[in-house]
């Protein structure tokens, strides 16, 4: 099952042809946990979501069925510890498979999170933290991190993907407690509600918030499938920081 091809046209005959025709259609209140990895975990759910690796020969491999459970799990991790649609979720995780379960548990909060590349400093963190008006980081707990929240003039919810560490909750041991089933809101956000919260660079200034939508994650079919030439059950093998 495509799901792919409940939102676009995927056969064009030239460029001119896509260029004239390519559209996205657009559902009310599009949600890709509940509506992408929910929807293909209930249709086809041993189909492969992700294949995760570290440089010390760790690997996992997580089905739709998979994500599905945990970020139910982490949704509720989440609910339990009071976050709540609009609150802001910093995420650093450098490449964690954690980040897939929390990301999509905050979609389908209606939470706003805010994805941190290791790169950042306890400064840069500390400011991002701040503006943001954080109300919990999931991260690894290295000493940047720590330097940034304690120096941070919020009041932020300490969570730690590297197994027992003073002064954070344990998110690996304690997602796996909760329930792996999440009831759906019923005050979902709508689609020009915030999803994502990204900072700018910051090249000729501070670094400024920039907002993207619910319907964000649609706008990177173009991206997947028609720059990166992705079809189904291709792998596509990212680098990047989460």
């Amino acid at each position: 099952m495509n799901l792919l091809s409940r939102y676009i046209k995927e056969d064009f005959a030239s460029y001119e042809d896509f260029k004239a025709n390519f559209r996205i259609d657009v559902p009310e209140r599009f949600n890709f946990a509940y509506d992408i990895v929910d929807e293909y975990a209930r249709l086809e759910p041993d189909k492969t979501a992700l294949v995760w690796c570290d440089d010390n020969g760790g690997e996992r491999v997580f089905t739709f069925a998979d994500i599905s459970k945990l970020s139910n799990q982490a949704a509720n991790f989440f609910q339990n510890h009071g976050i709540k649609k609009g609150d802001a979720v910093m995420l650093v995780l450098k490449r964690r498979w954690h980040y897939w379960a929390a990301s999509m548990a905050l979609c389908k909060l209606g939470a706003i999170m805010i994805p941190g590349t290791y790169l950042l400093t306890a400064k840069d963190l500390k400011y991002r933290l701040e503006s943001a008006q954080t109300k919990m980081i999931v991260s690894i707990a290295d000493k940047e991190v720590v330097e940034a929240i304690e120096g941070a003039k919020v009041d932020v919810i300490r969570a730690s993907v590297d197994g027992p560490v003073p002064g954070f909750i344990d998110f690996t041991a304690e997602i796996a407690k909760c329930s792996e089933t999440f009831e759906k809101p019923s005050d979902l956000p709508d689609n020009d509600d915030p999803m994502l919260l990204y900072f700018t660079s910051g090249t000729t200034g501070m670094p400024k918030m920039v907002q993207q939508s619910f319907t964000y994650p649609l706008g990177h079919i173009v991206t997947a499938r028609f720059w990166h030439n992705t079809g189904e059950d291709d792998l596509h093998i990212t680098v990047a920081d989460t």
